[in-house]
């Protein structure tokens, strides 16, 4: 594979763009052959039926499991010279058929050093043994006995073995280098390595592993599948590495024990990839990892960098060397993963609603201690009501907090203020929800008190434009504040974290507050919040029910703006300003990851499966960096606000300080080099 490097990556050409390479991934797979317990030849012949079909799906990393040439249960008969033999050849054989592949993979087997036994990883790599990892913490307890056979690792006293006509390096101190594969910096262990209170992978990671690759047997046993799951993502979360893990399969002896053949891989705690358990003829798993997000999040997290300085180590590493690609391009030219195109809302719906839970509890108890904080008579909040999404999400938590308080709903005064764009349809929403909800409902039309001021400054009030919209906004905003000092109470902010990364907002007006309640939560996430507390938390008051899914069936939009001639909306936000689905994926990425437009238009281009063409996704990425660089100045000076997600916040006292004279002409420049179309 040829030019993936990151000169590359920031001014690739047109034409590599779909090469998901180029854009810092690479291919790994677990492999989970069939096994005859005792046939080196058999198994041998099994492993690289599986290891054909990985590459040929364009892999550059196979995993197979612990004693795979052999198999695990073999008993006393580890002992037996024709079993160590044929293993060696089996080793061989699976060296040579592989010489010409650009591939690389650990197997695993049974190796005499020093006279002693040892239970090994052997990683190859165009038919060279790179490295030789002997299992550092053999098992013995309840159904294992490894001692019986296997030696320590820290038994041995050599450091490099001799191994098909090769002097290798041999121990738990050995990293694989490939510099083909930018990022991919792989370390192996052997089973109960894992999982051990501090496992060698754990002092690889710190010690600059990316890749940790843990073949193991690990018999079945109900209830171990979920936890092989948890060690698995929690390995790689605290470690920031791409964690795999391969179980034997079936064919293992069954004479005491069962064999459910996992394989697993997880990357920063998500599991990304899993095989079929259970099967009778082998299975694999292969998906794209992403070690460049696993650097990105090592820079950032200077607790792990902190950890690395006092455990991490100086490990041999061995260079695989640079072979020629012979699979063609193509294949790499559709991603092997999932990419979410709603990264801060959960797919699977059991965990949306468990996390719309968290988000609700989050914001509403915030706001408790928020209040709490203030004396008994100043307990009041007031919210801007105007009948749309964040207003509403903004008053379902205002008077949720202040039911967990005891305090009289009542003490909520839910704010209409209809202007010229507002139509009837959100303001009936509005009057609706806060009656409902047994809310204080106030109204003031803003059209009485805009108006002077249109004539104050000279300007016409039939000219639509920026003045136009500011002026109502701000109107707006000194009509809440004055009634919070009226009723002694706190004006609650409704603007969201989208608004806030694309300078949605009228400086001074609905972007000030004295609380910022929905500052944490973008708005695609906004939506399920609503529609989930229609279900889960407003369920026994239908009337908020009935009204929380009209209000999410209604255009997002300021209002600010006359309606059309019909008396409906005409100014709607994502007219203006793009799709709201595509700016929170590309502020994700943007926040969490610090990834360039590049690579952000490829994810995206995959993610969002075709909904977008790639024309599209340009003009948005460009739209979203321009707002983003030039409305720096609103997020200098935004009010308190929870934290909600870890996709981050854009609080100058939290996840984000930023120059707001920072220039975007970088970030344009390799937005330039993303293809039209």
């Amino acid at each position: 594979m040829k030019g993936t490097g990151r000169t590359r990556y920031l001014f690739g050409m047109a034409e590599d763009f779909l090469d998901v390479r180029g854009h810092g991934y690479l291919r790994v797979a677990v492999c989970v052959p069939e096994v005859r317990v005792a046939d080196p030849a058999f198994n041998a012949e099994a492993h690289l039926r599986l290891l054909a079909r990985v590459h040929d799906e364009g892999a550059h990393y196979a995993l197979c499991p612990e004693l795979g040439l052999c198999a695990y249960s073999c008993g006393d008969l580890f002992f037996q010279e024709p079993l160590l033999g044929r293993s060696l050849a089996a080793l061989e054989r699976v060296a040579d058929a592989t010489a010409r592949w650009n591939l690389l993979l650990s197997v695993g087997l049974p190796l005499a050093v020093d006279d002693m036994l040892f239970n090994c990883a052997v990683t190859l790599y165009r038919g060279r043994v790179l490295a030789v990892a002997p299992k550092a913490f053999p098992p013995n307890y309840r159904e294992f006995y490894e001692l019986r056979w296997f030696q320590p690792a820290a038994a041995a006293r050599a450091t490099e073995t001799r191994l098909l006509g090769q002097t290798v390096p041999f121990g738990t101190d050995v990293l694989v280098r490939a510099s083909h594969l930018p990022g991919f910096v792989l370390h192996t262990d052997v089973c109960e390595d894992l999982w051990t209170p501090v496992p060698p992978g754990t002092i690889a990671a710190l010690s600059g592993a990316t890749v940790l690759a843990n073949l193991s047997a690990s018999n079945v046993t109900v209830g171990k599948r979920e936890y092989r799951r948890d060690l698995v993502r929690s390995s790689s979360a605290k470690n920031l590495v791409v964690q795999m893990y391969g179980a034997a399969g079936f064919g293992e002896s069954t004479a005491d024990l069962a064999w459910d053949g996992h394989g697993l891989i997880a990357e920063r705690g998500e599991l990304i990839a899993e095989t079929e358990r259970f099967t009778l003829h082998g299975t694999a798993a292969v998906v794209d990892v992403d070690p460049r997000s696993l650097l990105e999040d090592r820079m950032r997290q200077g607790s792990w960098g902190q950890n690395a300085a006092l455990h991490g180590r100086t490990l041999r590493t061995v260079e695989a060397g640079v072979g020629e690609e012979a699979r063609p391009a193509s294949l790499y030219e559709t991603f092997r993963r999932r990419i979410d195109p709603t990264p801060f809302v959960p797919s699977d719906p059991a965990v949306r609603d468990a996390r719309c839970r968290e988000i609700f509890d989050i914001k509403t108890t915030s706001l408790a201690r928020r209040l709490i904080a203030l004396p008994e008579d100043l307990r009041r909040i007031v919210v801007g009501v105007s009948g749309g999404q964040d207003s509403t999400e903004a008053l379902l938590v205002a008077v949720h907090a202040v039911d967990l308080l005891g305090i009289p709903r009542s003490r909520v005064l839910g704010v209409t203020l209809p202007g010229f764009g507002t139509s009837q349809r959100t303001r009936d929403n509005a009057r609706a929800l806060v009656r409902a909800l047994g809310a204080t409902l106030r109204e003031i039309d803003i059209t009485p008190v805009v108006l002077p001021l249109f004539t104050a400054i000279g300007h016409d009030p039939s000219v639509e434009d920026l003045t136009f919209e500011n002026v109502q906004a701000w109107a707006r905003k000194w009509l809440l504040f004055s009634i919070a000092s009226q009723e002694h109470g706190i004006d609650l902010g409704t603007g969201d974290l989208s608004e806030l990364a694309l300078g949605f907002a009228t400086y001074g007006g609905d972007h000030m507050s004295h609380y910022g309640i929905n500052a944490g939560v973008p708005k695609t996430l906004i939506s399920f919040l609503i529609g989930w507390a229609a279900e889960a938390v407003f369920r026994a008051e239908p009337e908020v029910s009935r009204v929380l899914k009209d209000v999410l069936a209604t255009p997002i939009s300021p209002e600010l703006l006359r309606l059309d001639p019909s008396g409906e909306i005409r100014q709607r936000s994502e007219e203006a300003v793009g799709p709201y689905e595509l700016h929170d994926f590309f502020l994700y990425q943007f926040l969490r990851f610090g990834f360039g437009p590049r690579r952000i238009a490829r994810m995206a281009l995959h993610g969002f499966g075709g909904r977008y063409s790639l024309a599209e996704i340009r003009r948005w990425l460009r739209v979203f960096l321009e707002r983003f660089f030039a409305n720096q100045f609103k997020r200098d000076c935004v009010p308190d606000s929870p934290k909600v997600g870890s996709g981050g916040s854009l609080s100058p006292r939290g996840d984000w300080r930023m120059p707001a004279d920072a220039s975007v002409a970088a970030w344009l420049a390799e937005l330039e080099t993303i293809p039209q179309a």
